[in-house]
């Protein structure tokens, strides 16, 4: 994974995996001192879900540019929506929503998609539907930021858990100004991102279309 570090979300679930399974390992060769094809199935496994487990928490390396006129994607992952719908929590009208789903193979990391001032965050608890499913914008766990933009009005950014994701992590603060592409949080394991955007904006992706966060322009204002 070279030109990747690690989310320090994953700092303390890699320590812990690395406890267990070396202590797994210890408790094996001393039951079963011998070695034989097993003990080195175990270790291919072991070895196999160590990587994946470091992967999921990589942040690779990106150079990141700032369009003022631009809505960045918030997310890895793909295009599973792009509708008009009635938002019912922040805007209270209708909004052009784009969704992003992250399968537990992308990066997990979300960033802002535009600058501005944060001025609105909500944490809701709720059900661990599959992130695809329509009704997990609105029935799952999840979490909303709204950021204004001086120069063209507020986009809200929802963080949604899905079946597999148990935590979302959000660093958004109301009132802090931040800026297009640095982090907004991270969710584990599986999950999607919403976005919902003035109906004056224009979509620049389509359905199924594979995006990555802070480099795709989801739509221009």
């Amino acid at each position: 994974m070279a030109g990747m570090r690690i989310h320090k979300e994953g700092y303390k679930i890699i320590l812990g995996t690395s406890f267990i399974f070396l202590l797994l390992v210890l408790v094996v060769n001393l039951v079963f001192p011998v070695q034989t094809i097993f003990h080195y199935l175990l270790y291919l496994t072991l070895a196999v879900f160590y990587f994946l487990v470091l992967r999921f928490f990589r942040i690779p390396a990106r150079s990141f540019q700032t369009h003022p006129d631009v809505i960045l994607c918030p997310a890895d992952g793909t295009i599973v929506a792009i509708e008009e719908v009635e938002e019912p929590e922040y805007f209270k009208d209708r909004r052009i929503q784009v969704s992003v789903f992250m399968s537990p193979n992308n990066v997990h990391v979300n960033l802002y998609p535009i600058s501005g001032k944060i001025v609105y965050t909500n944490y809701w608890p709720g059900s661990f539907l599959v992130a695809w499913h329509p009704k997990s914008s609105t029935e799952n766990e999840r979490n909303t930021v709204v950021v204004e933009n001086s120069q063209y009005g507020p986009v809200l950014v929802r963080q949604i858990a899905g079946a597999l994701a148990r935590r979302i992590v959000c660093y958004s603060k109301t009132n802090e100004k931040i800026q297009q592409g640095y982090e907004l949080g991270f969710i584990k394991f599986g999950s999607r991102v919403d976005l919902y955007l003035p109906l004056t904006a224009t979509v620049e992706v389509k359905l199924e279309q594979k995006v990555k966060g802070g480099i795709t322009h989801i739509a221009r204002f």
